[in-house]
């Protein structure tokens, strides 16, 4: 199980599928902290904070992020994908073999068709 924290955009039935798939699963939401537009670097910073690995489709911003403060609790950047069940996978399959998220960047695509 790895604790995650999915950001505002990120869609709610991958989460759901995660967490069928044994991880426990923060939204910004459930945090209380939705359209308040926190700062990227805010949402990276509470999610380290609560050692939580973020959850996002915002790639450059979080990428950006991961080369100025490399000390989080893990980013994973996805590219969206409308089968909701196998992106879980995906984001289950990538992080399922990492020891540790501490501090790595982590790149779920969608595959091309």
């Amino acid at each position: 199980m790895v604790r995650l924290y999915a950001d505002e955009q990120f869609p709610f039935q991958v989460v759901e599928c995660l967490r069928e798939l044994a991880h426990d699963v923060l939204t910004v939401q459930e945090a209380g902290l939705a359209n308040q537009r926190i700062p990227d670097d805010e949402v990276l910073a509470f999610a380290s904070s609560n050692e939580r690995a973020v959850l996002t489709l915002n790639r450059k911003d979080f990428k950006r992020l991961h080369r100025l403060q490399p000390e989080h609790a893990g980013i994973i950047v996805c590219t969206d994908d409308s089968d909701r069940s196998q992106f879980a996978e995906r984001i289950h399959t990538a992080i399922s073999v990492q020891e540790s998220l501490r501090g790595k960047l982590i790149r779920v695509v969608r595959p091309s068709k």
